[in-house]
């Protein structure tokens, strides 16, 4: 089993790991595609700062991003699980876990890393068009798929992604995870799709899951694993449905 994440627009600020050493990083067939990555978001950044932040979708306040994105090969690192510091990732709280081998942390710049994989501070998002290259979704579907195939092979993938980063890997065997929301309403129960609530749930879920050692190897072991930790799911139309009521 392996668990698919987003990483967060919230990142730590520094490191005080080596440099980045992208042939150390979990699926090393990227190194070229990252490298490419790299080099297209420092061409970017060393241009006018208007059309950067443009580019990158940042405000003015966020101006010292661009620096950060110049210093990729020599600031210092720190583990992507402690890089990446969103709401998701502070319910996830990996500091505290006794693993988490079993995470794949998706990434407009790296591709897919590994959660102990020493990473820069960085800022691109995977819905961002950089030129030559396009929309990153859409280019790490092409050049990250057979690595990843690779990679994922005989795991279930509990796929907590948002769909932006989704879109940039697709594989039959993984496992969306929904978050539903239930209240009830003049004496009815009614239930609606949640965003920010799903972060929070999906790092509920997976701690949960790391933590006891799950090894589910289909949505039925994963949801009666899930059930027996005290969590409401659902299985349904090739997806996981988690409800969390008020």
């Amino acid at each position: 089993m392996l668990v698919l994440l987003p990483p967060s627009e919230g990142k730590a600020a520094d490191g005080d790991g080596p440099p980045l050493d992208l042939a150390s990083l979990t699926l090393p067939g990227l190194t070229a595609a990252r490298q490419e990555v790299m080099a297209a978001l420092t061409e970017v950044c060393s241009g006018a700062e208007e059309e950067a932040r443009r580019v990158l979708g940042l405000s003015p306040a966020q101006t010292d991003a661009l620096k950060r994105n110049l210093s990729l090969e020599t600031a210092p690192t720190l583990r992507a699980d402690q890089l990446y510091t969103g709401v998701l990732y502070d319910r996830l709280a990996p500091a505290g876990l006794p693993r988490t081998d079993r995470l794949l942390i998706f990434s407009g710049l790296w591709g897919a890393v590994g959660p102990a994989d020493q990473l820069p501070p960085y800022r691109l998002s995977i819905g961002s068009k950089l030129p030559p290259l396009g929309g990153l979704g859409a280019y790490w579907r092409r050049a990250a798929k057979k690595d990843l195939d690779e990679f994922t092979e005989g795991h279930l993938l509990v796929d907590c992604r948002s769909s932006a980063y989704a879109s940039a890997y697709k594989n039959e065997a993984a496992l969306p995870v929904r978050v539903l929301r239930e209240r009830v309403v003049d004496g009815q129960a009614e239930r609606s799709v949640v965003s920010h609530m799903a972060k929070a749930t999906r790092g509920d879920i997976t701690r949960s899951l790391l933590l006891e050692g799950v090894e589910a190897r289909t949505p039925e072991e994963l949801a009666d694993a899930l059930r027996d930790l005290g969590h409401t799911v659902e299985l349904g139309q090739g997806r996981l449905d988690v409800v969390v009521r008020d």
